[in-house]
Order: structure tokens, then sequence, then C-alpha cells
């Protein structure tokens, strides 16, 4: 189709701005950083309008250039089209993204939005997707006026003018530019009722239709997820999701990818944080740590901190959901799905104002079962305030790992679910050199402002954990390996040859302890054994940035995950998605995502020794690695991305809106909702180890 289209030769408008060959020259200099020398500087955004012509069967599209502050540069050209307007959208994307790689190419700028005028987005419905595909920018989508204003009384009766395209892609990029922090990422939107605004409420269009979603699984998950996403949005089930924080770890993470989805399917789902409470945060936190075992055993609840908890969470509902008109109001949603162990105090109040409202609660920490039941024990204290109100909920979702779950809970309630990560969101997908570049430029950076080692990627290659500074990510274990690793590499290749160590991730706003493991972590490097190699070892919070995680990842050698404790920790996933051969502990539900010696290593918890033996294998071995490399990418199941995840919600959604009492008895939910979609599993469909799992302990 696309030959049918041509450029005119004339060109309206060119960008005028002329590139800095003096910078250039400079950052062509070969002593510097390679990095520097390949990579983009300045982050700018960019806005598109458009003017259909149809007697002269031309489409004009006009590119404006922001810097952030102010408009610096556009252009204007038009296109011919020999059939009609709306079959022309793939031209319309080839001109456009062009048009940009050259610019950017040219003053070595890094596109990070752009402002698509509704207009342009109905005469092209992919330009979003390639944008945040192909280009890595973040894709709005604004109402912008396409015809320009009278300007005299008389002419008020004339036929509208077309507004030109440069003043409508200016307007779109003004829009756009105030949805982006001072960091350059896409500000966080919380709305009325305190309802997660996911995406800026609809207006940012990173994905457009279901195709792109179709790509990342496979047949049976897809009809899956279609079945009971059209059975909802025919009956107009309304579903809530509720949890403690809108941004920063992975509840957020698949809670922002789900409603993504969601919307593009027509299910009406919302999701809903309460308004944090740093005191509460830190009890919560502590309760969380207790559950895990990882605590000061003297660490116990105070009355003072629990009765704060409780007037916390009942505040917010009363305020925020409760209320007339409000989600959990008579009238409000259908299924309501808890999450977190920030939030079981809603659960009685639900229950209370609307005892047929079905609730689903999901616990996605490791919860020590072997000390719950001890009388008197700290564990035992937290999981009873906790259970009291746990148990009136009609399901318990629980990550499908051994022991997670106490034994007073029903099994014909309890059900499993993994944890699950977006394929197509910044964390997880692919993306070009240029942007990749960008990313690890600026986290350079970051670590020069901080006055943290140098990542000398890529003139050498590192090793990574990227995990939340918590005491359970197992970080002293990370940093002993590696040394251990160096110890011997030392011996036998030059320093230029050798791995350095990054240690990094986002925090989260009910994480007060991130800043205590990270000044614990500096600590370390500075004892006998470790300060040798400390100097090429960085450690690093990172700020919301998903596209710099995933340059971190993408550029890794080797993906170690090493935690003490463990929920299911999709990131293990995400590293083999990426094709990194992942070293883990048999902790939590990370033995369900690897296949041991096919692709990666499982370990037992403090081996570090175990740890660096691999370590020191896959640095060595070239043939080794691109095996275990190789493996990784094709070895990760449906049920760990957002179309199996959101199918296996909405089978839940779509039965107890009907009235229907589940009764799992321990089974996995994909399991149940594949069989009652009549899509059983695939010869060679990979999956997640079924083996026996003693759940409750």
């Amino acid at each position: 189709m696309a030959a049918q289209f041509k450029m005119t030769p004339m060109t309206q408008a060119g960008f005028e701005s002329k590139p800095s060959a003096e910078i250039k020259r400079r950052l062509s200099n070969p002593n510097i950083d390679p990095l520097i020398q390949m990579s983009p500087v300045t982050p700018m955004y960019a806005g598109f309008g458009s003017n259909v012509d149809e007697a002269a069967k031309s489409i004009e599209i006009g590119i404006a250039v922001h810097d952030g502050d102010y408009s610096v540069d556009y252009s204007i050209q038009k296109i011919q089209y020999n059939d009609s307007p709306e079959k022309s959208g793939a031209l319309i994307v080839d001109h456009i993204t062009r048009q940009l790689r050259h610019i950017a190419k040219e003053h070595l700028f890094k596109f990070v939005g752009g402002g698509v005028t509704e207009n342009l987005h109905k005469l092209c419905p992919t330009l979003c997707t390639r944008l945040w595909l192909d280009l890595d920018m973040v894709p709005m989508v604004f109402p912008v006026r396409s015809t320009a204003r009278a300007v005299k009384p008389s002419a008020a009766n004339e036929a509208p003018k077309p507004r030109p395209t440069d003043e409508q892609a200016d307007s779109a990029v003004r829009k756009l530019v105030m949805y982006f922090g001072p960091s350059h990422n896409p500000r966080l939107s919380i709305g009325y009722r305190n309802q997660v605004e996911v995406d800026a409420n609809g207006l940012t269009h990173i994905i457009d239709g279901v195709e792109e979603y179709r790509n990342t699984c496979r047949e049976g998950t897809w009809n899956a997820l279609n079945k009971y996403a059209n059975d909802l949005r025919e009956r107009g089930v309304k579903i809530g999701f509720f949890s403690s924080t809108p941004q920063g770890g992975g509840v957020a993470l698949m809670r922002h990818a789900l409603i993504r989805l969601y919307r593009i399917l027509g299910v009406d789902a919302t999701w809903y944080v309460p308004k944090p409470s740093p005191a509460v945060f830190r009890h919560t936190k502590n309760n969380h740590n207790i559950l895990q075992g990882v605590a000061d055993p003297n660490l116990r609840p105070t009355k003072q901190a629990t009765d704060q908890f409780t007037e916390w969470i009942t505040y917010n509902a009363e305020r925020y959901w409760l209320s007339e008109g409000g989600p959990l109001a008579e009238g409000g949603i259908d299924v309501a799905f808890i999450d977190d162990p920030q939030m079981p105090g809603l659960i009685p109040l639900i229950k209370k104002a609307r005892p047929n409202l079905p609730i689903v609660y999901r616990s996605h920490i490791e919860i020590r079962s072997d000390l719950v039941h001890v009388a008197g024990s700290p564990q035992a204290e937290v999981w009873k305030y906790l259970w009291d109100r746990i148990q009136l909920a009609d399901l318990f979702i629980s990550h499908p790992v051994a022991k997670f779950v106490p034994s007073d809970v029903p099994v014909e309630t309890l059900c499993l679910l993994p944890a699950a990560t977006d394929w197509l969101d910044g964390l997880s997908k692919p993306m070009r050199a240029w942007d990749l570049n960008y990313y690890m430029r600026v986290f350079k950076s970051q670590c020069s402002d901080i006055r943290m080692n140098k990542l000398l990627w890529p003139a050498r290659g590192y090793i990574c954990q990227v995990a939340r500074f918590d005491p359970a990510k197992g970080i002293p274990d990370v940093i002993d390996s590696f040394c251990k690793l160096r110890r011997r590499l030392d011996d036998i290749l030059p320093a230029s040859k050798t791995p350095q160590l990054l240690i990094c991730g986002h925090g989260a706003i009910d994480d007060p302890d991130a800043s205590i493991i990270y000044d614990q972590t500096m600590a370390l490097l500075e004892k006998e054994e470790y300060a040798p190699y400390a100097s090429d070892i960085v450690v690093m919070r990172i700020g919301p940035s998903d596209q710099m995680l995933n340059a971190l990842l993408t550029n890794a050698k080797i993906v170690l995950q090493l935690s003490l404790r463990e929920g299911f920790e999709v990131k293990v996933s995400e590293s083999l998605h990426h094709g990194k051969p992942t070293i883990a502990t048999r902790a939590g539900g990370i033995p369900l995502q690897i296949i041991d010696g096919k692709s990666g290593y499982l370990v037992d918890v403090h081996d570090t020794t175990a740890v660096a033996n691999h370590l020191y294998n896959l640095w060595t071995d070239k043939a080794l690695y691109d095996r275990i490399s190789a493996q990784a990418a094709v070895n990760v199941s449906d049920e760990v991305g957002t179309c199996g995840n959101g199918a296996a919600w909405l089978y839940l959604a779509s039965k107890l809106s009907k009235g229907e009492k589940l009764k799992p008895h321990g089974k996995w939910i994909n399991d149940m909702m594949r069989e009652d979609a009549g899509e059983p599993y695939r010869e060679g469909e990979p999956r997640l180890k079924r083996d026996s799992i003693n759940i409750q302990g």
C-alpha cells in the first residue's frame, strides 16, 4: 500500500536550527568515554499536527521541537496520497520517524515525549505505538483546534480556514510538557477519590490497539483473555483494585500495566490507593520484615502504631471509597481486589457496608509459617492482626511458594497466582542503541553527582543485581560473591577484562528502609576483605525511570538475584526475557522461573562460593554463556506477562460477579482459567514449574 504514496518535492518549511560542529568535534575525542561519543545529550519534546487538503490530495504534517521551556524549531512538509488520507498511516509514520531520527542525530537530541493532535491520531492510529516502541517517546494525544479563529467579525460567516500545522504541533507539545517532571519522566497522576489515573487518565497512548499485546503471548492465553474480557464488557461489570502505593515496587508496575490493557479491551477497571502516611508506612514495613523473619528479633508492633494503622485505613475508606458515589458504596464496583499487607483493614469495612460484595485478597510476601504459630512471637502478633481482617475475604491468593501461607487459611479459599511484568512497558521493551546509550549516559551522570564509582561500560562489562535496598535482598551476599569471583579472575585476566558489579534499584513511598540498607551496603565495602574491589562496585538508588533499569539490564553481562527471603521476584523473569544468564537463590518463587543449568543457575541462600563458581564459568566460557543466554530468552511463561496475569484476574471477576462460589483448594488460577475457557496448554508451551508444593506450613 505504501507504494501508492509519495512525498512532494516541495517543502514548505524545514528545520532551521544548525548543529554545533564544535560540540561534535569535542565529543569525537578518542580519549573520552566511548559512551559519550555515541549517545544523545539533550532531552527534547516534539509536537505533531496535520491538515488534509482533499482537493490537492495531500496531507500537511507539522512538527514542533520543544526543549521543555519553549519551542525551538519546526518543520512543515506535505505528503501526497493517491487513494485516501485514511490509508496513508504508514507513510505518515515513516515521515515523522525519519524526521525525528535525522534531527536527533544531527543535534544529539533524545526525544522523550510527543504531543499528537486528536485529528492526526485519528488519521494515523498507529503513530503513538510506533513513537513508543521505535523511538522511546511517551506519546500523548490532545484535542487541538484545527481551524483558525476569525480575526474580523465580518469573517465569522465565512468557511473556517485550516490552522497552520506548525501552530497545531506547537499547541500539542506545550500541552505535553506540563505532564512531565524535571527529570523528564511523566508525572504520576492521582485523581478524585485517590484513583490512580494510569497513563494520565488515558491521554498517554503508549500502545493503541490489541495487536501488540497479541504478539506478547501464545494463542491459548490470548483466547482466554478475550473470552473473559468480552463477558465482563457485555455485562457492564466494574472491578476495582486497592493497593498501598501508585509507584515503586512490583504491585504498582503490575497495576499500571493491567489498567492499560483493560482500557484497550473495554473492561471497566479502576485502581485506588490511600493517602500516604510516613508513620504508618514505617509500621507496615516493620510488619513486612517481621513476617519475613528478617527484622530484629526484639522488634514488635506497639499498640499505638497498630491503632494508628487502623485509624489510617478507616479514614481513607470512609473519606474516599465508602461515601456516596464511591467505588465501595452501593452502585460502585462489583468485585474488589485487595493487595498488600497494608490494606487488610479495608476488608471488614467493605463487608459491613456491602456484605455481598465479592472480595479477593492477594498476599504477595513470604509469611514465615513456622514462626506465626509460635505463641508470643512477633510474627504471631502481626499475623493475628492481619488474619482477623483477611479471613472475611472470599478468596486468598498466594504466590505459588512452599510454606507461604499459614495453616489458618482454609484451603478451599486458597488459590495461586505469580507476580507478572509487562513486555511492552519501559522496563522490558526492546530499545535501539541510541536510546539505551542515553539512559546509560544519564546513569553515569547520576553516579558522578554523588561521587559514586564510575561504571566503565562499554569499555568493561558488568554484573548486576536490580532490586530494592531491602534487608531480604541479600546484598551482602552479592558483594561477597563478586569479590570471590574477582580474586580468581585477577590471576588470569588483566583488570580491563574483569567485570564490575552494579547494585541498583528504585524506591517506594512505603519503604523507609532503603536509605538504611544503602548506608549499610556502603559501610560493608570498607571491610578489609572487600576494600580491594570496592572501586569496581557501583551502588546506586535511582529514580522512577523504567527505561533506565531496562538499559542497565540490557547492557549487563550476567544478572544476580540473591534474595534471602522472597515473594515471587518477577525481576528474574525480566532478566531471562532480556536473554541474561541469571544466578539466583532458592528463595520464594525464584526457583519456579529458572530451569537450573539451562536458563540460569539456582543456589542455596548464602552459598556465595557456588555463585562465584557459576560467575567464573559464565565469564570465561563463551560457548556456555551463549547457550544459557539463548535458553533464557525462550523459556518465559505467559503466566508472568500482563496478558496471562490479566486473564487470571478477569476469570475471577467473571465468576464472582455472577455469584459463583469458587473453591480453588490450592489450585493455580491460570490452570482453572485455561480449563474453564476451553484452552488447554499446548505441548511444549512454557509454564512455571508445577512441582508438588506444600503451600501451607
